[in-house]
């Protein structure tokens, strides 16, 4: 991947943008009004994906779904692949099993899969120290199941045994880098990442990439300090107060840069 940008001037006019994820179903997104109202390119491309571990793999593990009485869910992948395997064991999951969300979006999504009751669900705002009350009142009778993809989930795992509870935390799927290497010289204006691995995604693709003027926007501490740790810069950041969305970051900016 290039960049065609000479060193100059700040806000150099955008004429295209490549967002390093699927580009979204519909055609209701705000990402789409971007392009029209400022009369730009906006390409999609997944800079990792997830593959699921077979049931067949799953089953090395000698355990079930079912044997646990819990399960702590970090993510909406994690409640997709729990599902899945369930499934495909035919594992029938007990009206009693409690679940435990790390945030209220996890737990939005779990209704997709359960009948949802307070009784059984525990909401964290958004990291794991959140649940702890709810998971002390219960660690005696319950048996946690931990769901998580190749990459593991290390700082949970580490909170979770000085809880002193019953767990067991289990890959259900992998989360790979993405080939790019048909982008090898493609060029955009604006690059825009939502986590550290679509960076390190760049740079297994790319490993002599080089920012010169190409625009770099990021979502996240975690990805602007992984962009930093490569010696890049972030030109364009979100969330803030201002700017609580990507979207939004990107129209201030490019107001500044199309003059529009």
């Amino acid at each position: 991947m290039t960049s065609d940008a000479k060193s100059g001037e700040s806000y150099k006019p955008v004429k295209s943008i490549l967002i390093s994820q699927p580009k979204p179903k519909g055609t209701r997104n705000s990402f789409f009004a971007l392009e029209d109202k400022f009369d730009i390119k906006i390409d999609w491309r997944q800079f990792i994906h997830v593959e699921p571990v077979t049931e067949k793999e799953f089953r090395k593990n000698r355990l079930r779904p079912d044997d646990f009485s819990a399960v702590i869910f970090t993510s909406r992948q994690s409640i997709d692949h729990f599902f899945r395997m369930c499934e495909e064991m035919r594992v029938k999951m007990s009206a009693e099993t409690k679940y435990f969300c790390i945030s209220k979006a996890v737990a939005n999504y779990l209704q997709k899969f359960i009948i949802y009751r307070k009784r059984k669900v525990f909401v964290g705002k958004k990291v794991i120290e959140d649940l702890t009350p709810a998971i002390n009142k219960h660690k005696d009778n319950l048996k946690f199941l931990l769901p998580c993809s190749n990459l593991g989930a290390t700082q949970i795992v580490e909170y979770l045994k000085e809880l002193k509870i019953d767990f067991q935390d289990v890959m259900m799927y992998r989360t790979l880098m993405s080939d790019l290497s048909d982008l090898e010289n493609v060029t955009y204006d604006i690059l825009v990442f939502f986590s550290p691995l679509g960076i390190d995604s760049l740079y297994q693709n790319f490993p002599d990439f080089k920012q010169k003027d190409t625009r770099i926007a990021v979502f996240g501490n975690q990805t602007c300090d992984a962009l930093n740790e490569r010696g890049l810069v972030a030109n364009i950041k979100a969330p803030s107060k201002e700017t609580p969305s990507m979207t939004m970051a990107l129209e201030n900016y490019l107001k500044l840069a199309n003059g529009k």
